[in-house]
C-alpha cells in the first residue's frame, strides 16, 4: 500500500477462557469503514480438555462476522440458531436491536485435540438499522465467490469489489477480500476498492514503498484508490473498508451504537436479563464492572 497511514500490531485480549490478538478497536484508528472490531483467535493448540467456551453474552447495533481457518466453533443464538461454522464458511450475525449467543467447542470435539485459528469481526450497521430485527446467515465456502487475476487467488468473503457480491447479506457499501499469493507478484487493486481501506497480513509478507511488512499488522490507507504493493511468496492477506459513517460510532463492551442511550438500555436490560435467552442455556456473562467507553 503505497500511501501507508498507519500500522496497528495485535495486541493480547483476553475473551474469557481463550486470548486473541486485538486489531481494531485502536486509540488512533476506531474504525475502518463500517468495520468497528476485529481479533485474530490463534492459531490456538487445545489438547483433549481445553475447549472453547464463550457463554451468552449480548450485542447491539452491529452485525459479527466469524471466518475460521482451522477448527470449529458451534454458535448458538436466542433466535433459536444451532451451527456449527467450519473452514470456509461464514457465520453472519445481526445483532440489531439485541441478540444474545454462545461459542463454543462442538461436543463431538470436547475431549480430542484440537486447533482453532480465525478471524471475529464486527460490522456497525446505518444509524436507520440499529435497531432492526435480529438475523442470523450462514454461508457455505463453496458460494463464496472466488476467482484468479494476476496470479493472485481472491475470495470475496462479504461485500462487492471486482464486480463480484459476496451472498453475506451486508447493510452498508462495504469489502472484505481474501487474497492469498504461491509466488511473488505486484498488486494494484486501488481501482476496485472504495472509501477507506486496510489490509490485514495474516502470514507471509508484503512490500510497499521499500518497506517490508510482516504477519499481524493492520496497515491503514490514506486512500483506497492508491492500494498498490508486492505481495511475497505463500503471502495471505485480508484487505477490508468501505464507506465510513457519518456520525460517531460508541463501543461499550458487546454494545455498539451511535447513541449512548441505546447502550446504556442494553446495559440495564442485561444486568436484569430481559434480553431473550439462548434455548437450553442458563450461564452467561456478566457486564463487566468498568465505566469508560471503550478508548483503545
Amino acid at each position: 500500500m503505497s500511501n501507508i497511514k498507519l500500522i496497528i500490531e495485535e495486541r493480547p485480549a483476553n475473551i474469557g477462557n481463550f486470548m486473541v490478538g486485538r486489531l481494531l478497536p485502536f486509540r488512533d484508528k476506531r474504525m475502518v469503514g463500517p468495520f468497528s472490531f476485529i481479533d485474530h483467535m490463534g492459531p490456538a493448540a487445545m489438547n483433549d480438555h481445553e475447549n472453547l467456551d464463550v457463554p451468552p453474552h449480548p450485542h447491539i447495533g452491529l452485525s459479527t462476522l466469524t471466518f475460521l481457518f482451522e477448527g470449529e466453533i458451534t454458535h448458538k443464538d436466542s433466535l433459536g440458531s444451532d451451527v456449527v461454522i467450519k473452514p470456509g464458511q461464514v457465520n453472519w450475525m445481526t445483532s440489531g436491536s439485541g441478540i444474545v449467543h454462545s461459542e463454543r467447542t462442538p461436543e463431538y470435539l470436547r475431549h480430542t485435540d484440537k486447533m482453532l485459528h480465525g478471524l471475529q469481526i464486527w460490522v456497525a450497521l446505518p444509524k436507520n438499522l440499529e435497531q432492526m430485527d435480529p438475523e442470523f446467515f450462514h454461508v457455505e465456502a463453496t458460494d463464496i465467490p472466488a476467482w484468479q487475476q494476476n496470479g493472485i487467488d481472491f475470495k470475496l468473503i462479504a461485500g462487492e469489489a471486482f464486480g463480484y457480491k459476496s451472498p453475506v447479506p451486508v447493510y452498508s457499501p462495504l469489502y472484505f477480500l481474501e487474497l492469498k499469493s504461491t509466488d511473488r507478484q505486484k498488486i494494484n487493486i486501488g481501482e476496485y476498492l472504495f472509501g477507506e481501506s486496510a489490509l490485514y497480513i495474516l502470514e507471509g509478507g508484503i512490500e510497499s514503498d521499500g518497506h517490508l511488512f510482516e504477519p499481524r499488522l493492520i496497515l491503514i490507507a490514506n486512500d483506497a484508490k492508491l492500494c498498490e504493493f508486492t505481495m511475497h511468496e505463500n503471502t495471505t492477506i485480508y484487505i477490508f473498508g468501505g464507506e465510513p459513517f457519518t456520525e460517531e460510532r460508541f463501543i461499550y463492551w458487546n454494545f455498539v451504537s451511535s447513541d449512548k442511550d441505546l447502550i446504556e438500555k442494553a446495559k440495564q436490560n442485561w444486568l436484569d436479563q430481559k434480553f431473550k435467552p439462548v434455548p437450553g442455556e442458563t450461564d452467561f456473562v456478566p457486564l463487566p464492572n468498568q465505566n469508560p467507553y471503550i478508548k483503545k
